[in-house]
């Protein structure tokens, strides 16, 4: 049986074919080990059949968007949690679709996923502060908030963007077209991880946290950081070597960056508690 950090491996190896709900899914199953795969993806191939029922055979990039937007977001219900936006279940697929409840990220990936298996090629912005969604339709481009559904004026996202940038630097990273580009997958799971990371550090849970680490350190195999954060997840759940490895790792490549010093200091403990009988 394929164990679920090789599965994971397995989805997001090659960049121009990880499969983005399934890999989402895999996510999940480091935080919920009861994670039912079957039972979740017959739940959403039940929502995309229902649907599938409902078009017509002319039926118009827009009018599917339509259809799919009344039925995910009245219909079924979806939407954002507001009371407890920064619940860990808002971050994990199956709790997002047994509750109905979801941050922007969550609900922007069951929502593409339901699109695609009715044809139609929605993708995600990684904006800042807040995930959004992009049709292209021959009239240009509509651009969707995955709380409600609802398309996004211009000014609304300059608003929404306005936070984020610096308006006296006239910089392409501030303009607001260098920010709606479609998110590549692993970009998309990346961001999805993140904010599992954030809640877990929160809580202290550290267990969590190392299973949402060795994901990221899978997916982003070049970002030295996130191997220095397993590192840290590791030395918190008393594991001296694998803390050892990655901590002397991310230390080798940065030597002199900001945490370099703090993180030295730990090293003789972790050598020292390698040496003792386990």
């Amino acid at each position: 049986m394929i164990q679920p950090l090789d599965y994971f491996a397995t989805l997001v190896s090659q960049d121009d074919a990880i499969p983005l709900f399934e890999a989402a899914l895999a996510v999940t199953q480091g935080i919920d080990e009861r994670l039912d795969f079957g039972a979740v993806q017959a739940t959403v191939d039940g929502f995309a059949a229902t649907l599938q029922r409902r078009l017509a055979p002319d039926m118009s990039d827009i009018q599917k968007l339509r259809l799919l937007n009344r039925y995910f977001y009245r219909e079924l219900g979806f939407g954002s949690n507001v009371n407890h936006f920064y619940d860990i279940g808002n971050s994990l697929l199956p709790h997002v679709i047994a509750t109905r409840r979801g941050i922007p990220i969550s609900l922007a990936v069951l929502f593409m996923e339901i699109a695609q298996q009715i044809g139609l090629r929605i993708k995600g912005i990684a904006f800042p502060g807040h995930f959004l969604m992009r049709l292209s339709v021959p009239t240009g481009e509509i651009i969707l908030d995955p709380l409600s559904g609802s398309s996004l004026t211009r000014e609304a996202l300059e608003e929404l963007l306005l936070p984020y940038v610096e308006p006296t630097e006239a910089t392409p990273e501030n303009t607001l077209a260098h920010h709606l580009h479609a998110a590549h997958p692993r970009e998309i799971l990346a961001r999805m991880l993140r904010n599992l990371k954030s809640i877990l550090v929160e809580e202290g849970n550290w267990a969590g946290f190392l299973a949402v680490q060795q994901r990221l350190v899978i997916l982003l195999p070049d970002d030295i950081a996130e191997r220095r954060d397993r590192g840290l997840a590791y030395a918190n759940l008393s594991r001296p070597q694998p803390a050892l490895q990655d901590l002397e790792a991310y230390l080798a490549q940065r030597p002199h960056a900001s945490d370099a010093a703090m993180l030295r200091e730990k090293l003789p403990a972790l050598r020292d508690a390698c040496k003792r009988p386990h």
